[in-house]
């Protein structure tokens, strides 16, 4: 009983290791780029990356969590990432940090593990908050974000992120020593659980709303503090701190909105929260003063949290017996939402020069879902009412 007790702090302590690891780069890459030239799509390029193989290793380590248990998982996981994090502290090409990054999106992949997880030792009506304090581990990349540029101005950016060596050791052999050895597993072939799922418009629908709820908060934290310092000429570590204040909203927002899909109907809050993205969106596209373009990255924030938490209660809801996959290509497409938008923003930067096009897109995709969202609640209730 003990040792259940403990996965969830465990898990949480461990997802924020992760996430602090997953920005390495972007939140160090105003000092990076001093050493190691880089043009602005090569630079959006380097700080995207990790978000790559994060995004993809999400669906199947979803499905072994489910098969193999959070223990080996997160503890295999963490040995892993010794490699491309000692291989960036000693990067001097942006083939280096390319590399280095794209294996780093390992540390961003192990989110799969908890939301698979944790549900199993708490009953439904408890999903969406033990979710949404799991996923309050995204505190990890205001962790490096802010820190990592207080650190990298003393010692240097490659002595910063060998830190970083030492971190996912310690969670490693955390995880091998305190994890549940006797976690219940769920033993299916992949083929059959995905072929249950795939064709449920559910799936892809509360996939489309983690792309933009989670991809909006991946996309801000590792687009902001480079345009915070381009844009509006702020020093490097003010800009750490702003970005650090966005990340801390939207994670404290997430059990907020586990907790409110739990005590409410999960779609009227998801209404609520792509209706204020919209405007945010429109917003920002006007390339306002920094306060109110502050004011829209608050709300960005707050829709984004709050959006994050609620998502994982229908998940559960709808797939209870294929839930690792499920999970798996949900946060997969969260992850796929914080990867393209930076490289769209910087394309169009090149293109017009300015970010008005990216940011409406922004809008009309939460507007969309916006649509979907009301569409969801009239058929469970239509449902409702036919049962």
């Amino acid at each position: 009983m003990k040792t259940k007790s403990l996965q969830l702090p465990l898990q949480t302590i461990s997802l924020i290791a992760g996430f602090m690891v997953w920005v390495i780069l972007s939140g160090l890459m105003p000092f990076i780029k001093e050493d190691i030239h880089m043009t602005a799509t090569q630079l959006s390029l380097v700080t995207a990356i990790p978000v790559v193989l994060g995004s993809i290793l999400r669906i199947p380590i979803g499905f072994w969590t489910n098969r193999f248990g959070a223990r080996k998982l997160f503890s295999i996981s963490f040995l892993l990432l010794l490699f491309p994090i000692f291989y960036i502290s000693t990067s001097n090409s942006f083939v280096d940090l390319l590399i280095g990054g794209l294996f780093l999106g390992i540390s961003g992949a192990v989110f799969s593990v908890g939301v698979t997880s944790l549900p199993k030792y708490y009953p439904k009506e408890r999903h969406g908050f033990v979710n949404g304090i799991y996923g309050a581990g995204n505190i990890g990349t205001a962790i490096t974000t802010f820190s990592a540029p207080v650190i990298a101005t003393k010692l240097g950016w490659q002595t910063t992120v060998k830190f970083y060596l030492v971190l996912v050791l310690v969670i490693a052999v955390l995880n091998f020593l305190f994890g549940d050895k006797n976690e219940p597993k769920v033993v299916a072939s992949f083929s059959e659980q995905f072929k249950g799922v795939y064709k449920n418009e559910k799936l892809w629908f509360l996939s489309l709303f983690y792309f933009l709820t989670f991809g909006a908060f991946v996309a801000f934290t590792i687009y902001l503090p480079n345009f915070l310092v381009v844009n509006f000429g702020l020093e490097k570590v003010d800009a750490g701190m702003r970005t650090a204040g966005f990340i801390v909203i939207a994670t404290f927002c997430r059990p907020i909105g586990g907790w409110l899909g739990d005590k409410f109907n999960s779609f009227k809050i998801l209404m609520l929260v792509f209706a204020g993205m919209t405007i945010a969106g429109v917003v920002l596209a006007f390339n306002p003063s920094l306060m109110i373009y502050s004011a829209g990255c608050l709300v960005i924030a707050f829709g984004a949290g709050i959006g994050n938490g609620t998502i994982f209660k229908l998940v559960p809801m709808y797939f209870s017996k294929q839930a690792g996959i499920v999970n798996g290509i949900v946060s997969a497409m969260g992850g796929l939402g914080g990867f393209f938008p930076p490289l769209v923003l910087s394309i169009l930067f090149n293109l017009t020069g300015h970010y008005a096009i990216g940011f409406m897109a922004l809008s009309q995709v939460a507007m969309a879902s916006l649509i979907i969202v009301i569409w969801m609640y009239y058929q469970d209730k239509l449902g409702m009412v036919s049962n």
